[in-house]
């Protein structure tokens, strides 16, 4: 569908044609005119399928439409995502599509300095986009004003929910107006989905556009034996051998990713690594190079690399499999956007095994195996690696799982530096016509 026949004033027809867009992706379709309608939303919509335009573009439009109830700017919009990356990517999608009307918007999020945040809320906002954690922080500090909040955001509501943030989000719902506008974006319809979905929105418009797995249907997947300890080489004679010149590289642990790019940055090829230990500043400098082609390989956690919004990313490894299968189609999702083919790699050892079947039960498919020619694994290891399973009866795996679940929420909230006062956390698109190209 035209945008020109969603409802939308001139001055964002114009800033959509800027972009290069004319026809509205699916999700863009559905959820634009159900927003502009007034009532609440609820929708399900993978990354890469142009939805932060689908409320962003809208959200705009309401409120050039009305006026503030009361003088002054107060915020009557407000986006909560849970990273500062996506953070940032949607306050680029406001200042995009906005750039044609008179509305101010900003992000706050932690890894940054308060004062500025501060100075920039008491000026007034119209659109304020921020992360659970640095938002509380202001709420406490009593910053911020969200009394008159008109619509209200919750993206990426899953992934809020697997981090933790369900008691956030209700102490931020319990601060905005009963009769509001709420908007709840989610990659799937869980259980936990539905039950906050319930107490939150009041007859809301349902909108699902994708099945689950879609998202990676023009992906191409393929599992790679390899030695426990010859990841390292293999990774490298890939992307020499193919001459990949751009490729998103995930790691288990941050000390992984930090170890993994310096050993690939002596080997020649340009690598940097992103993970909650960063610094906000080091990651948007690293992400910054990879985009613009400064660095070739980009080496990231699953929880740093939650939101990345990369154009164009052909290929996607994974150095270490997650141990959550749904990890594996968020991280693959990276790849294979707009329409475009994507290639996801996967080196797997013989510990790495277990962690195969589960992904492969998730999605209902085997993976393509084969080894890389001349990298073949040893018999012998795998044999060894096998006979150790069967002798600890699977301990050391399940371990490793357990450990990971346990974490859950307290420690990726320390990842990403969202709990207490020191929070650092933070972190897609109108599309349009060109069949290669999804609006942000």
């Amino acid at each position: 569908m035209s945008f020109s026949h969603l409802g939308l004033s001139a001055a964002l027809l114009r800033a959509v044609q800027d972009q290069g867009y004319s026809t509205a992706t699916p999700i863009q379709s559905e959820a634009i005119p159900a927003i502009l309608a007034g009532g609440d939303v609820m929708a399900a919509a993978q990354t890469g399928t142009g939805k932060t335009a689908g409320f962003t573009l809208p959200i705009l439009e309401r409120l050039m439409r009305e006026k503030p109830k009361s003088g002054g700017r107060p915020i009557r919009a407000l986006v909560i995502t849970p990273t500062r990356e996506l953070a940032a990517q949607v306050q680029e999608s406001v200042k995009t599509y906005g750039r044609h009307l008179p509305l101010k918007s900003t992000t706050v999020f932690g890894g940054v300095g308060m004062q500025p945040q501060v100075q920039t809320l008491r000026r007034g906002v119209d659109i304020l986009v921020a992360t659970p954690g640095r938002l509380i922080d202001h709420l406490q500090r009593r910053t911020v004003d969200l009394s008159q909040v008109e619509t209200l955001v919750l993206d990426e509501a899953d992934r809020m929910l697997d981090m933790g943030f369900i008691n956030d989000i209700k102490k931020v719902i319990a601060a905005v107006p009963k009769q509001r506008q709420t908007l709840l974006f989610s990659a799937t319809f869980s259980d936990g989905i539905r039950e906050l979905a319930q107490g939150m929105l009041t007859r809301p418009t349902r909108i699902e556009v994708a099945a689950r797995n879609s998202a990676v249907d023009t992906v191409t997947q393929k599992v790679h034996p390899v030695n426990r300890d010859g990841k390292k080489t293999v990774l490298s004679h890939l992307i020499r051998d193919g001459d990949w010149q751009q490729v998103l590289v995930f790691t288990r642990t941050k000390r992984g990713a930090d170890r993994l790019a310096m050993q690939l940055d002596r080997d020649g090829l340009s690598s940097a690594a992103i993970h909650g230990n960063k610094t906000q500043g080091a990651r948007t400098k690293a992400l910054g190079q990879f985009k613009k082609g400064g660095v070739r390989i980009l080496v990231a956690t699953d929880i740093a690399a939650r939101g990345l919004d990369i154009d164009h990313l052909p290929h996607v490894v994974n150095y270490d499999l997650p141990e959550v299968p749904e990890d594996y189609l968020h991280r693959i999702g990276r790849t294979g956007r707009a329409g475009r083919d994507g290639q996801a790699v996967s080196l797997v050892s013989g510990d790495d095994r277990k962690l195969l079947k589960g992904i492969e039960r998730m999605m209902n498919r085997n993976i393509h195996s084969e080894p890389v020619p001349g990298y073949e694994p040893d018999p012998f290891e795998e044999t060894a690696v096998a006979a150790k399973r069967r002798q600890n009866g699977g301990r050391g795996q399940g371990q490793g799982r357990n450990q990971g679940q346990n974490r859950n929420a307290g420690q990726v909230r320390r990842q990403n530096g969202n709990g207490g006062g020191n929070r650092t956390q933070g972190g897609n698109r109108a599309q349009g016509g060109n069949p290669g190209r999804r609006a942000r």
